[in-house]
């Protein structure tokens, strides 16, 4: 049976390998494996949500929705160095390798945790997220429904959706789900990309 990057313990054997990237406008060295989301390179979706890093605030918490090898995560400390970054993903491998780079980095404001380890009072200024779309719907729905309710008053998700994996009709679903409180609206179209916005009024 293959192993996907939303198994909790993707088989394989784990071999780290380095690659180079540029996250928040520096050129560094991580490390990425096997079993992860992207190993090869930073995706073109992340890429996209990136451009709009300078929407980052200074401080605050901010969460990153599986995070993979941490390119998001990465950026955010990186860009926002008195911000908390809490970084999550059910793959015991991705989990691993953000926290081996964001100590390769030196990165003391980024929390690695899987989903259930954030602590229950934790509520986020910013969630940042290129979300996986693969686990199917329902699952999708799920993880964001818990994560959104979770934003602080005065506060905003940014999703980067892939318009063939069903941008338009997530952007739909957030819109009627988020009602109250809330308001969704998409920010940018760029090469096949929709980046969505759930802010809370």
């Amino acid at each position: 049976m293959s192993s996907h990057y939303f198994d909790e313990s993707p088989g394989g054997v784990f071999r780290p390998k380095e690659i180079t990237v540029t996250l928040a406008g520096q050129n560094i060295k991580v490390l990425t494996a096997g079993s992860v989301f992207s190993p090869d390179h930073l995706d073109q979706g992340t890429a996209v949500l990136l451009e709009h890093l300078s929407i980052a605030t200074p401080t605050g918490t901010f969460l990153d929705i599986g995070c993979g090898w941490g390119p998001i995560a990465i950026a955010l400390a990186l860009n926002s160095p008195k911000a908390s970054v809490y970084a999550i993903d059910v793959n015991e491998r991705s989990l691993e390798l953000t926290r081996l780079n964001a100590e390769k980095l030196g990165l003391k404001n980024l929390i690695v945790c899987k989903p259930d380890e954030v602590p229950a009072e934790v509520s986020f200024d910013q969630i940042w997220s290129n979300p996986p779309i693969r686990v199917g719907k329902a699952a999708l729905h799920e993880i964001l429904q818990t994560w959104i309710n979770r934003l602080a008053p005065a506060s905003s998700a940014y999703l980067v959706v892939q318009k063939n994996l069903g941008s338009d009709s997530l952007q739909k679903w957030l819109v009627a789900e988020f009602v109250q409180e809330f308001s969704t609206t998409r920010i940018d179209t760029a090469k096949s990309f929709r980046v969505l916005k759930v802010a809370k009024n």
